[in-house]
């Protein structure tokens, strides 16, 4: 049913003179829109990614006013499964869902209608943004449907009547039925039809507005994007953070241009996509998004588990600063790379360190030309401008960059080369951490002090435990061991550590001597712990020592570290001492002997021998990335019972604060505050003054008689 026409304007100056002396510009042929979909409806309109089965729709000619025919066309979806608020508020069904059209032909009908009124564009016209930007591009998208260009811009009526009236309530808050209420509009309340009261009611509403002032109406459209735009990100820029999201559980080959067509009808901001790496510079299926407004971000929070391909996507709120961090950079070098606009980045891996711009550019090949050449290449370097082997490289189309991903694991040399899609985000993050002092702080040695020296020596008495659970621990290794674990020498259990400080599945155990070590091998070997079978492998102290600095131990012989820093390269620790694994005779004097090993073979667990620490005690350490572990395993801190007479100086407040004291033994008797707090300076010391050291056991010294034993709390 159309609604009457307008009433002719009243007697006065000619209408013509007065628009030709009004310059404010008249609104263009408008399609007024109503869509649903056969799930959520209203405000959650697109937000359970249901398929879109009606649309109602009616011309309106503002200079002339002139009012097409309504018309209402059901729409062919995959899913025919109506929800029950679908079915009760429009009354379809499968079976009319059957005789559905597809959507291609709405734009057919839409010209046929518009040539009618005399002609020219048109442009939709909506109640409020989602029947756009929720359903129509984003079904386009998982349907691989090439949208008109018309679908690209549009008039949000809301936001229109807000301009006219924004005394009335915020627009979000605006509905077709409150906008008819707030001008005083009588509507058909016996009109039953799903969607054409809507349609009908949005159109009187234009009329109306059109009677009004109409200089600033209907003059700024809405667009959405039909291309994400890559670019840089300063750390000095600012970011709202009312318009950034946190995405999670990306596929880990997804690039920035398929979280956009997840995104698909909201308008990310330039260089908007930051995909996240994690410690070892690989993606780690997070990115953070930044939108242009918080009414996009508002929209892009309702798609929280929404689909790319076969995974769900959980979305969430994000801050400012969280963006910054990722995606800002300082470099200059960078900026100038990352300046060439609408350019496809990738990024070239395991490139060998001697590789230089030419021999990039002849891996790629002249079917996939970089743009500008040597310049199109951004070489990845330490801070002492050693090569890591990483580079990223330009391309001026999306043709060029699909023909140099075809070169991926191709021969560079000795060296297989992988490719990858990268954005302008990745680029920074990957420049930034290498430019950037390393992750893990670095320590000066010694790490941790050795009261019992390793043994030099190539003979066969250690075992190494390989293939551990993860969340093995030292009472799981002695009940793995059985009654082997009666010929570990004191302090002989240590577990190799990841350079993330967690518990890699390798352990190296001590044993008193090589035939113990063989009989614990082959007793062992390839049982089972915790549904996991762990190798039993004997090896050298030696061999032990150099895993344990950083090297690696294989079943082609053993490698040494990977490189060498002044922290880890003591004497110490170069060679150790070539004596027997004892106990001093005046240290077994000050210790109760349930904290000595037994030296006789027992058939029980040896419960009473501290192996390792409990929980309460374990210190976990940061150390440098390079090594997968200290030369002393860190939670064999406490491998020994400190006396009560030790500790009556110790206060007790902090006393009653399990694994706050660290007790230091064989310190030398000139070794001051400074040099005490030189060992613990990546650690944090309860106060910021040198009060948290005291001496052990004895009255107050002079500087010349500082006692040799130190707790620190």
């Amino acid at each position: 049913m159309t609604p009457p026409p307008p009433q002719p304007p009243p007697p006065g100056p000619n209408p013509a003179a007065d628009s030709a002396a009004d310059p404010s510009p008249v609104p263009g042929t408008l399609v007024v829109l109503f869509g649903a979909t056969a799930g959520a409806l209203g405000p959650d309109l697109g937000s359970d990614e249901s398929d879109l089965i009606l649309l109602v729709w009616q011309v309106v000619e503002p200079r002339s006013r002139q009012v097409g025919t309504l018309h209402k066309s059901l729409i062919r979806a995959e899913a025919a499964a109506l929800s029950q608020q679908c079915r009760e508020a429009s009354g379809l069904s499968a079976d009319s869902l059957a005789r559905a059209e597809p959507l291609d032909k709405f734009s057919q009908l839409v010209s046929g209608d518009v040539a009618l009124l005399g002609g020219g564009p048109y442009i939709l016209c909506t109640d409020g943004q989602q029947l756009l930007r929720q359903v129509l591009h984003p079904e386009a998208s998982r349907k691989n449907l090439v949208l008109p260009d018309t679908f690209f811009s549009f008039y949000d009526l809301r936001r229109e009547f807000h301009v006219q009236h924004p005394s009335a309530r915020p627009a979000k808050d605006l509905t077709v039925a409150t906008m008819a209420q707030d001008l005083g509009l009588e509507t058909d309340a016996t009109e039953d039809d799903f969607g054409v009261w809507e349609v009908k009611t949005m159109v009187a509403v234009i009329l109306h507005l059109l009677e009004g002032p109409s200089g600033q109406l209907f003059l700024k459209p809405e667009v959405v994007k039909q291309k994400y735009e890559s670019g840089p990100c300063s750390k000095a820029d600012t970011v709202d953070s009312e318009t950034v999201v946190r995405a999670r559980g990306l596929p880990w080959q997804s690039s920035d241009q398929d979280v956009a067509r997840f995104f698909k009808g909201l308008n990310i901001a330039r260089g908007g996509v930051a995909l996240c790496l994690n410690a070892q510079g690989r993606r780690n299926g997070e990115a953070l998004i930044h939108f242009v407004d918080s009414e996009q971000r508002d929209l892009a929070l309702q798609r929280h588990k929404h689909h790319m391909g076969v995974r769900y996507i959980e979305v969430y709120k994000a801050t400012g600063e969280e963006f910054v961090k990722i995606a800002g950079g300082t470099s200059l070098e960078v900026a100038r790379f990352l300046s060439r606009e609408d350019q496809v980045i990738l990024r070239l891996r395991g490139l060998p360190f001697s590789a230089g711009p030419a021999d990039v550019l002849g891996f790629l090949g002249s079917e996939c030309p970089v743009t500008g050449g040597a310049d199109g290449l951004l070489f990845v370097r330490h801070p002492d401008g050693r090569p890591t082997g990483d580079a990223f490289a330009l391309f001026a189309c999306e043709e060029l960059a699909q023909a140099a991903l075809r070169r991926h694991k191709g021969m560079l040399g000795k060296r297989y080369i992988e490719l990858f899609r990268s954005t302008a985000a990745e680029v920074q993050q990957v420049l930034n951490r290498y430019a950037s002092s390393p992750l893990l702080p670095t320590l000066t040695a010694p790490l941790l002090p050795i009261p019992f020296p390793l043994a030099a020596g190539t003979g066969r008495d250690c075992v190494r435990l390989r293939g551990l659970p993860y969340t093995a621990t030292i009472e799981d290794i002695l009940s793995f061991l059985g009654e082997a674990a009666t010929d570990i020498r004191p302090h002989g259990v240590h577990m190799v550590l990841n350079q993330q400080g967690r518990p890699s599945g390798d352990a190296f155990i001590q044993m008193t001597s090589a035939e113990r070590a063989l009989a614990a091998a082959q007793r062992c070997h390839k049982k089972v712990m915790k549904e996991r079978y762990v190798e039993v492998v004997p090896c050298s102290t030696e061999e032990m020592s150099r895993v344990l600095m950083g090297g690696t131990l294989g079943r082609s012989g053993m490698s040494p570290p990977p490189c060498k820093l002044p922290c880890l390269s003591s004497p110490t620790y170069a060679t150790f001492q070539a004596t027997p694994t004892l106990i001093p005779t005046e240290t077994a004097a000050l210790y109760p002997s349930s904290a000595l090993l037994p030296a006789a073979r027992v058939p029980a667990a040896p419960t009473p021998v501290a192996y390792y620490p409990g929980p309460a005690t374990q210190l976990y350490m940061n150390y440098t990335a390079y090594y997968p572990s200290p030369p002393v395993s860190p939670t064999t801190v406490g491998y020994l019972t400190t006396p009560p007479a030790a500790l009556a100086s110790a206060p007790t407040s902090v006393l009653s604060q399990p694994g706050a004291l660290v007790r230091m033994q064989g310190v030398p008797y000139t070794a001051g505050m400074k040099d005490l707090l030189s060992v613990f300076q990546a650690y944090q010391l309860t106060p910021d003054d040198y009060s948290s050291l005291m001496p052990v056991g004895d009255p107050p010294r002079t500087v010349l008689q500082t006692p040799k034993e130190w707790v620190c709390l």
